[in-house]
């Protein structure tokens, strides 16, 4: 009876009224969790109503990375797209050049090999270039576009002087082989040593001398690196070892700011590795791995390899959810997870969950291109430590639940950069291959649940005032559909108990 004098004007400012308050919790939601990175609903029930049921506060923990975010936000800014050269990046004509062949794919992108070109110009020349022929020419055949014209200017440079820098192009654009590019290597050590003594000399004579002895440190230092790289390549790994750990010496030992952008380190960790000498990458690591230098994926990923080694080979997740992680374990899950909040990128190609391309001649760092030049390299090493790669599988996802939110926060390290996506796709070759991106948090429960009653209610109110009849005959079936149970229920009972006995509990 009391259905039946309803008005569909009723359900109209009913649906309307529900439509109305879902609305602007939605909005409160939203405004809550953008702000906060939680929502207020679940952060109500876990921070007041689980220990009033019993259950666990967590709220500590929370409170502590909200607190290590702030301490992150207030640390000194530190450039969000700084390009890098990549430490292991190949060679063009040997390396390159013959995936190009096999392929036809161009594994550089433009906007990298024009980075390359302006490093070259950087490292290789100065303003004094003029008194020197060979050096006027090869100042020219840096900034030329096609390679067949910076190779003729080289060749054209070495009729003239031995030209340490004419070797090093013709090794990295012309040597189809990398014994070959050794050789014209060696070739160009022996030019460069000269010059480098004969600047050495004359550094503290002007500043003309100075930035010849500059530039010809530079030579001497990529040429020696590029060395080592090739008797790394061709399986002189103890050789190649002992050439970049006098580089390091040499680069510690010299204060010229461009050599600490080689980063020869990071190729020494990646040899020692090969070796198995792993107290001796410990020790680099112990060098490198401090809080005034910057970061890198070979950095963060190595010190957790390193300490999932002593642990991988008996890490059962059966066996740890039972007895809980001892000191050991729980030491390799924080190193794993401090190196997914600096690249979230490396693990897919690490678990061979994306396939991967030729690393880039330069790097972002904490981006798809320094997790690909990372993996292409470092992922026979972390095959090699048993059950290294299970325990990377097992862990490294619940670092994302750790990590404050939004984004514009940091726990371990400073903010991760928006923008490293659009800088990768400058780098990568996007036409084969698929960029990365930074893992988004899904939307907690609570604001999809108000999303979706709000637009039920807002839709029903809609459909409530334009057939008013026909909904009407839908809420009516709707709840006695509802209430048939319960007629059901209490049709049993009447027909149990006695009258009498029913009669006095409905007068109660």
């Amino acid at each position: 009876m009391f259905l039946n004098t309803l008005t569909p004007k009723f359900y109209v400012a009913l649906t309307g009224t529900s439509s109305l308050i879902s609305g602007l919790i939605l909005i409160f939601e939203w405004w809550y969790f953008r702000k906060y990175g939680t929502s207020f609903i679940e952060q109500v029930s876990v921070s007041h109503l689980r220990p009033l049921l019993g259950g666990v506060d967590s709220n500590s923990p929370s409170s502590s990375n909200a607190s290590n975010g702030e301490a992150d936000s207030s640390r000194q800014s530190v450039s969000e797209c700084k390009v890098w050269r990549n430490p292991l990046n190949l060679f063009r004509g040997a390396e390159y050049n013959r995936y190009t062949w096999v392929t036809g794919r161009e594994p550089l992108t433009y906007y990298d090999m024009n980075l390359s070109a302006q490093d070259h110009q950087t490292f290789f020349t100065c303003d004094s270039d003029h008194l020197r022929p060979a050096d006027a020419i090869m100042q020219k055949a840096w900034r030329e576009r096609n390679p067949q014209a910076r190779i003729s200017a080289a060749h054209e440079a070495l009729e003239l002087e031995d030209c340490a820098t004419a070797y090093i192009l013709l090794a990295e654009e012309e040597a189809t082989t990398i014994m070959e590019a050794e050789r014209l290597f060696k070739q160009a050590l022996k030019a460069g040593e000269g010059c480098y003594r004969r600047t050495q000399q004359l550094q503290h004579h002007g500043t003309q001398y100075e930035a010849q002895h500059r530039r010809d440190t530079n030579v001497l230092v990529y040429i020696k690196r590029r060395l080592a790289m090739c008797s790394r390549k061709l399986g002189r790994t103890r050789e190649a070892v002992k050439m970049m750990r006098d580089l390091c010496v040499f680069q510690l030992m010299k204060e010229f700011p461009l050599l600490s952008m080689f980063n020869i380190h990071e190729n020494l960790l990646e040899s020692l590795l090969e070796l198995q000498n792993y107290a001796d990458v410990q020790a680099v690591l112990a060098k490198y791995d401090d809080i005034s230098l910057p970061k890198s994926a070979t950095i963060c990923y190595t010190a957790a390899l390193l300490k999932a080694r002593a642990v991988s080979d008996k890490f059962s997740p059966e066996a740890a959810s039972r007895r809980g992680l001892s000191t050991a374990e729980m030491n390799a899950v924080e190193a794993i997870h401090r190196a997914v909040e600096f690249n979230p990128h490396v693990p897919k190609y690490l678990l061979e969950m994306k396939s991967l391309i030729l690393p880039p001649e330069h790097i972002l760092k904490r981006g798809d291109s320094e997790a690909i030049a990372y993996a292409f390299f470092h992922l026979q090493h972390w095959k090699r430590v048993e059950g290294a790669l299970n325990l990377l599988h097992c862990t490294w996802e619940g670092t994302f639940r750790m990590i404050p939110y939004p984004l514009e926060k940091g726990h371990l390290f400073y903010p991760y950069p928006i923008c490293t996506e659009t800088a990768d796709r400058e780098l990568l070759p996007t036409v084969f291959h698929e960029v990365s991106v930074y893992p988004k948090k899904e939307l907690p429960f609570f604001i999809l649940f108000t999303a979706g009653l709000c637009s039920f209610t807002a839709m029903l109110a809609l459909l409530t005032h334009q057939f008013p009849e026909l909904m009407g005959v839908f809420a009516k079936a709707f709840l006695s559909t509802l209430f048939a149970p319960l007629n059901f229920i209490m049709e049993k009972v009447e027909s149990i108990l006695p009258s009498s006995l029913w009669h006095q509990l409905t007068r109660i």
